[in-house]
């Protein structure tokens, strides 16, 4: 396996750094994987800049923070406009289409789906956007087996969270496979 260097970026409240923790257990406890997350807050927790780095690999990982990504997710155009410029040329660029455009020249393949409308249209609730971004970046990756995002899901969220949790990761995983 390639080393995977992901930015999850977005605003506070997105889900953003829960996502990154949960993909980071699923790889080290499910997939026997090295992964290493750290996180980085705006100036307000809801509503401000965040930021996520997730490192899998097979091999040792020695530093734990992600200067040039081979995977930057985006899911407000701030953050968009903040990290889009640090992604390895050739790296895969996954937003959200309704809060970010992309507007600078990336070297990149460009994902942007409906991710949020979809949630919305969906199953209503925007608690799950994460969950489904998450779907989305498995789909177009195959990074982590969804059997392993869903186990960490299960010893995460209460149980009756967990049928609109693997709805919403199902909604992504079709949208990235599709893309």
């Amino acid at each position: 396996m390639e080393r995977s260097r992901i930015v999850f970026s977005g605003s506070g409240g997105q889900g953003v750094i829960t996502a990154a923790i949960i993909v980071a257990k699923a790889a080290a406890i499910y997939e026997n994987k090295h992964a290493i997350q750290s996180q980085s807050y705006g100036a307000a927790a809801r509503g401000g800049a965040t930021r996520s780095d997730v490192i899998i690999d097979d091999d040792d990982i020695n530093f734990p923070k992600v200067i040039q990504p081979n995977i930057l997710v985006s899911l407000t155009q701030e953050s968009y406009n903040k990290f889009s410029p640090i992604i390895r040329p050739g790296g895969l660029l996954l937003v959200d289409s309704r809060y970010v455009s992309v507007e600078k020249k990336v070297d990149a393949k460009h994902v942007a789906l409906p991710m949020y409308e979809t949630v919305m249209d969906k199953i209503g609730k925007p608690i799950v956007f994460n969950i489904c971004m998450l779907g989305t970046l498995l789909g177009v990756t195959q990074l982590i087996a969804p059997d392993s995002i869903l186990k960490v899901l299960e010893t995460t969220i209460p149980p009756d969270f967990m049928e609109m949790n693997k709805k919403a990761l199902d909604l992504g995983i079709k949208m990235g496979s599709a893309a």
